[in-house]
């Protein structure tokens, strides 16, 4: 992920969103007398001179909370400036720790579940950890719909994979003219709100606007078409990438998160080779936003690609195949 040492005037600092076996993730509560005093942070603090930032992350939550931490792995890094000041915060997802967290310093601390952490005031820079927290491991892409009398069948497909664990999905409808995209994306947003999923819809903005859809998946093209953020803040905008000029440009307009491929070779581009995971965690460490891994991709995937950096992955039929009427 983007290196602390392009912002060498930036206050470097580390931050730990630590998540419990509920999947609740601690908070604590700023002094009042600090900088953003009285909101709401994700536990960390200043790297020192010459430490390193899980050396800084295993001191500060020692300090902060009384905790070891057992594992962790970098979410995302975010350098942002306030007129008073500019840091880089370099925020790492906790998922084992030993002991009991607790304030030592006397602040107040907070398991949240993640669903209800955009109900807390937070400093303007962690806004961007609350919704990488938000994204889950696996982020489907259905295949085409077909033809309207096809449309049953695909979303009784696309219920049992809801019910199989998928919270986020992207309507990929490109045979389907805009007016009957439409009426299938309301149909596909009732589907997965009913199933506590999220619905991004691959069209032009405006479209995924009309249909009620949570946000927009840009194609590559379309990305480098916006010079700002399309949506507002409380909707999701994702891009496709393949390049590190890309995933610049996707941080440049505030995109949420973005889907990096072909990693690997795919069904449907045989003759492609992919770029493999080396050069995926190249793209990685150059993205101000949270990647996932595309092409190729199967279940199995995500732990590979967390493990270079990414979010998760993203996949047809890695993620739809098989799941059809999953109880």
């Amino acid at each position: 992920m983007l290196p602390a040492s392009r912002y060498p005037d930036y206050l470097h600092v580390v931050a730990a969103a630590i998540v419990d076996r509920g999947g609740n993730v601690l908070i604590a509560r700023r002094p009042s007398h600090l900088h953003q005093g009285d909101l709401w942070e994700f536990p960390g603090g200043k790297v020192e001179p010459g430490e390193d930032a899980t050396a800084a992350l295993a001191r500060e939550l020692d300090e902060e909370l009384g905790i070891g931490v057992t594992h962790a792995r970098p979410l995302i890094r975010i350098p942002y400036r306030y007129p008073e000041r500019a840091v880089f915060l370099d925020v790492w997802l906790v998922d084992g720790f030993s002991g009991e967290p607790h304030g030592r310093e006397g602040q107040p601390v907070r398991w949240v579940p993640r669903t209800r952490l955009s109900g807390y005031e937070f400093p303007a820079a962690n806004r961007r950890i609350v919704t990488a927290l938000s994204l889950p491991d696996r982020y489907l892409i259905t295949p085409e719909p077909g033809m309207p009398e096809n449309w049953p069948r695909f979303l009784d497909h696309l219920a049992g994979c809801l019910r199989a664990g998928i919270t986020l999905v992207q309507l990929r409808a490109k045979t389907v003219a805009p007016a009957g995209l439409t009426a299938l994306a309301q149909q596909v947003r009732t589907l997965c709100h009913d199933n506590g999923a999220r619905l991004l819809l691959n069209a032009e903005p405006a479209l995924a606007l009309a249909s009620g859809a949570d946000g927009v998946h840009l194609t590559s093209q379309a990305l480098h078409a916006q010079r700002v953020r399309p949506l507002s803040s409380e909707l999701l905008v994702a891009a496709s990438c393949h390049a590190v000029a890309d995933v610049h440009h996707a941080g440049a307009i505030g995109a949420d998160f973005v889907v990096v491929s072909p990693v690997k070779p795919t069904a449907s581009h045989p003759g492609a080779a992919g770029i493999g995971w080396a050069s995926f965690a190249r793209i990685c460490d150059e993205s101000l936003v949270p990647v996932y891994a595309l092409g190729g991709m199967e279940r199995g995937d995500v732990m590979t690609a967390q493990g270079y950096g990414g979010q998760g992955i993203a996949a047809i039929s890695g993620l739809w195949d098989g799941c059809g009427n999953a109880r």
